[in-house]
């Protein structure tokens, strides 16, 4: 099982570029925070060439994490869930991974269909100015710049539902 350990920020203005990390503070890519206005993403390598783009649908709740060529890798969605958070991302390929977090942790648990841990992220302070992820991959079936996108998608979510919250008064 090969174990890789990134560091991503979220721009505190939500738009731009932010650089990808590793464990040795060493830059291995970028993320493009397309707009302020809408929840697009695009993952980056070092050569600066799109690997994958994560993005909500027209008038969706759903993220959608695409290739470079604008097939579609797989599917994010919120699930309901009882003092604790819950999503899926389900791959185009048939994979279900289940991502899992208590009511008031920065720690999220990923886990593939035979419920083995397959990564997990959390959010981290002090590395970056503006929120940080440290993710870490297990699972050779999702590729990291993939992972990237379904963390991203995970925090665009979370972003949506409390302006939705905040905005409904």
């Amino acid at each position: 099982m090969e174990k890789q350990t990134l560091i991503v920020s979220d721009n505190f203005f939500s738009t731009g570029s932010t650089d990808i990390f590793n464990e040795a503070e060493e830059k291995v890519g970028v993320i493009d925070l397309k707009s302020m206005f809408t929840a697009e993403l695009d993952v980056l390598n070092l050569d600066g060439k799109v690997i994958v783009n994560g993005r909500f649908p027209f008038l969706s709740r759903r993220w959608i994490v695409t290739d470079s060529e604008g097939r579609e890798m797989g599917e994010l969605r919120a699930r309901f869930a009882f003092f604790s958070k819950r999503y899926e991302y389900s791959t185009s390929d048939g994979r279900i991974f289940e991502i899992e977090s208590e009511a008031f942790s920065s720690l999220y648990l990923v886990y593939d269909e035979n419920r083995n841990e397959a990564g997990r992220f959390e959010k981290i302070s002090g590395f970056f100015s503006s929120a940080a992820f440290q993710l870490t991959s297990f699972d050779n079936g999702l590729d990291i710049y993939e992972f990237i996108a379904v963390v991203m998608g995970v925090n665009a979510i979370q972003k949506a539902e409390r302006n939705t919250r905040h905005g409904a008064h």
